[in-house]
């Protein structure tokens, strides 16, 4: 009967098996003296359960023991008794030391450090004690779980305070909800959450911005230091502010968030008795992608949730956006609106978009709430695209980086240089992957990043060699890479090449493509001259001595200031195998194929093309390396993107109170820059399809009233290039012979004012002619 109560049990993200908690047992009764400490190392040793350094989750277990023990699966032995540590004899060493005050500008104080204190009989530890003792309401601990503790130290006065970073509360209603994570993710993520359990400056020091300078120095090294210590990368960490004593303005000025309050419950307060004192929870990010990367659960294993099957998407906005998961319907439902009023306004500010003030405060609202961060806005435009994806054969996953420049908005907060110059222009750095067809129309997004580049990690590039690629600004490419595999695997009939110019030329890049045979395909274009391997020199000279494998006449179009032209290409190929860079001599060599397109005899005064592509494709022959050179040709496609986002969405010009903010309205924008240049491309490759596969009835029938000044529509609707240039005609296109098809920023300005026919047609056809209505057509015939 005892064995039949017996169950498997969660404990501290550990399960105990029926076998596991007999096990216990019968240590404890083959071994009644034992200690909780010796049980544990057991305990452990049996489940395997470490740390990812590899060390014994003693304490963990511990815990879970006392659980179990409370539940009344286990008898654990008497717990002995803990003689504590040796005091110091020298008795001035527990004298509370005399602090001078010190008060000034912060300037004085610098260079101003964090010292890491290590072992808890160190002189760093006892100094930190005794601060948190003597300045701390909350004294120096104990603190919960994993813990980094450091000290505030200034050359020119001595310790300024301390801080602690240690566990994360196991449940957190606010917390949850911004993260938007359910049991299964939170039980597998909560390791890389992490609590700044302690905050101190000394209250004799007052300098003004000091608290916020340490808030910033110790979230740049809070994540390497917890890595390094335990194995653990965390993507967030959280705080309390106690409301009665402070009001955390520090944490503001340092970019964390107010996300909510507790409950007035304490770790402990499992009777629910509410009493302790009401704190704000303030939240900071290490990652931009923080609440993507904690909602992930290999636990789950479900992918994210998708329209219900059968449901038509009712317009573009709700193609793009109708399966966000925002956490309430009312927020999906003003992204779909706001969505629609920047498409059809979209060189606007948000007020002149929305057309009402209450639309508009609901906008600013919506970006400022803490569940619109940009990629949980743009999860549903992923899986748009990824269903694009999967019906064409060769997709290229093109990457690039662009910056926005928010130097006329210095005042917004979360901006970092973009230039040179630390002094310089301020903004954010962007970097987008985009999927195109072979013939050159993007089918959506697959990945943005964006952030702020560190004022402080200004002016140390010569460090980068001593970074591993992880913690460079390159790593960028890699989790583009790592999208596209995502999509990859979504996508199984489809072939999935990522594009990318002559920065992603990474050795680590190329490594990651060789990884997985049935992973996306790479195309670079190569910028360092490589050392290869098997004495076959360096790549250019070695490439340049192929045999030529055939010319080209390559039709350039006019680009910028340069006008449109022709180029003779000569192409030669081979495998190569590339030696690992200086430095990284642990790596090996890796195989691939390198294409060379050279233009011979180019027009004077202009410079000849010379690209050298490295790629994971075979090229076995002259036609395959033609379409390797053509792959890469689309990559120009991205900055025709970037070009439209900026001229056409005006992004630059959104005036937000912090890049958080700023990523959130960047999203919608980045969403609607896509489908004006889709349209743009759609209408050049398939000029002859029905303008329907794009244009709603109430908008091409509008369309064909103005421009015709016919009111009756024809039998069938025009086709796409018909519309569209009918479109560029409202944007100022003239149609003169030698004009060409109309661009993108034509068709932005013909858009706004369609938009309007489109509500006048429907209001006018409604009341006074229903007849113009096409006649409903039955889903279900019989």
């Amino acid at each position: 009967m005892e064995i039949c109560r017996l169950r498997a049990v969660r404990v501290c993200g550990q399960e105990f098996s029926q076998e596991t908690i007999l096990r216990i047992r019968e240590l404890i009764h083959r071994k009644p003296g034992i200690s909780r400490g010796a049980l544990s190392r057991e305990v452990c040793e049996w489940l395997e359960w470490r740390t990812k350094k590899g060390k014994l989750k003693q304490v963990n277990c511990r815990v879970a023991l006392l659980r179990l023990q409370e539940q009344g699966e286990i008898e654990l032995p008497a717990a002995k008794p803990f003689p504590g540590r040796r005091k110091r004899s020298c008795e001035a060493g527990s004298k509370k030391k005399s602090r001078k005050p010190w008060e000034g500008k912060l300037e004085q104080l610098e260079p101003i450090k964090l010292i890491a204190v290590g072992s808890a009989d160190s002189r760093a530890s006892r100094e930190w004690n005794e601060m948190m003792n003597r300045y701390h309401y909350l004294g120096a601990g104990p603190l919960c779980g994993a813990q980094m503790r450091y000290l505030v130290h200034s050359e020119n006065y001595g310790y300024l305070g301390g801080l602690a970073f240690s566990a994360a509360a196991w449940r957190l209603e606010s917390r949850d909800e911004w993260i938007g994570w359910a049991d299964p993710a939170r039980r597998e993520n909560l390791n890389r959450v992490v609590a700044n359990s302690r905050f101190l400056i000394a209250p004799h020091v007052k300098v003004a911005n000091l608290a916020s300078h340490v808030l910033g120095l110790a979230v740049r090294r809070i994540r390497s230091d917890w890595m390094d210590r335990y194995g653990e990368d965390p993507v967030l960490i959280e705080t309390f502010v106690e409301t009665q004593r402070y009001r955390g303005t520090c944490y503001r000025a340092a970019n964390w968030i107010e996300v909510g309050e507790t409950k007035g419950r304490g770790r402990q307060d499992r009777q629910n008795r509410q009493d302790v004192p009401v704190k704000k929870v303030l939240l900071y990010a290490l990652d931009p992608q923080a609440r993507e990367v904690l909602r992930r659960c290999q636990e789950a294993g479900s992918p994210a949730p998708e329209r219900a099957q059968g449901a038509e998407p009712g317009d573009w906005a709700e193609e793009e956006f109708g399966g966000a998961q925002l956490g309430d319907q009312r927020l999906n439902q003003r992204l779909m609106t706001i969505a629609r009023d920047f498409y059809a306004n979209p060189q606007a500010q948000i007020p002149e978009a929305c057309q009402s003030r209450a639309k508009t405060k609901a906008a600013y609202r919506f970006f400022e709430h803490p569940s619109t961060a940009m990629n949980v806005l743009l999860e549903p435009h992923y899986q748009a695209t990824a269903q694009r994806i999967a019906k064409e054969k060769i997709v290229l996953s093109v990457q690039d980086t662009t910056s926005l420049n928010y130097s006329a908005h210095p005042l917004t907060n979360g901006l970092g240089p973009i230039g040179s110059r630390q002094d310089g222009a301020i903004g954010l750095i962007v970097h987008d992957t985009i999927a195109l067809t072979v013939e050159g129309t993007p089918l959506g997004l697959m990945d943005v990043q964006c952030w702020a580049r560190d004022r402080h990690s200004f002016g140390k590039h010569h460090q980068r060699k001593q970074k591993p690629i992880e913690k460079k600004e390159s790593y960028k490419w890699l989790k583009s890479y790592q999208a596209a595999a995502e999509a990859q695997g979504q996508c199984p009939d489809t072939t999935i090449v990522s594009v990318g110019d002559r920065e992603a030329d990474i050795y680590e890049l190329f490594q990651l493509a060789l990884k997985d045979p049935h992973g996306p395909k790479l195309l670079v274009r190569a910028e360092q001259n490589r050392l290869l391997a098997d004495g076959q020199g360096h790549l250019w000279p070695f490439i340049e001595k192929q045999p030529l494998a055939g010319s080209y006449v390559l039709e350039m179009a006019r680009r910028h200031n340069r006008g449109a032209r022709t180029a003779q290409l000569e192409v030669r190929f081979a495998p190569v195998q590339l030696n690992p860079p200086q430095g990284k001599s642990h790596l090996k060599p890796l195989p691939l194929w390198a294409v060379l397109a050279q233009e011979i005899d180019p027009p004077e005064g202009v410079q000849a093309i010379g690209w050298m592509l490295l790629t994971t494709c075979a090229v076995s022959n002259f036609e395959q390396a033609m379409e390797r050179v053509s792959w890469y040709m689309r990559r120009w496609w991205i900055e025709v993107y970037h070009r439209t986002l900026k001229s056409g969405c005006k992004i630059e010009e959104r005036q937000l109170g912090s890049a958080c903010v700023i990523e959130a309205c960047l999203a919608i924008d980045m969403v609607v820059a896509w489908r004006i240049f889709h349209l743009a491309k759609l209408g050049r490759e398939t000029p002859d399809v029905p303008c329907t596969v794009f244009f709603d009835e109430a908008a091409w029938k509008a369309l064909h009233a103005y421009v015709t000044k016919n009111p009756v529509p024809p039998s069938e609707p025009p086709t796409l290039k018909t519309a569209m240039h009918w479109v560029g005609m409202l944007g100022g296109y003239q149609g003169r012979k030698g004009d060409g098809d109309p661009g993108t920023q034509t068709l932005w300005r013909g858009m706004q004012h369609l938009d309007d026919l489109k509500e006048m047609w429907l209001f006018m056809a409604k009341n006074y002619a229903p007849q113009l209505f096409s006649p409903p057509v039955s889903r279900a015939p019989t």
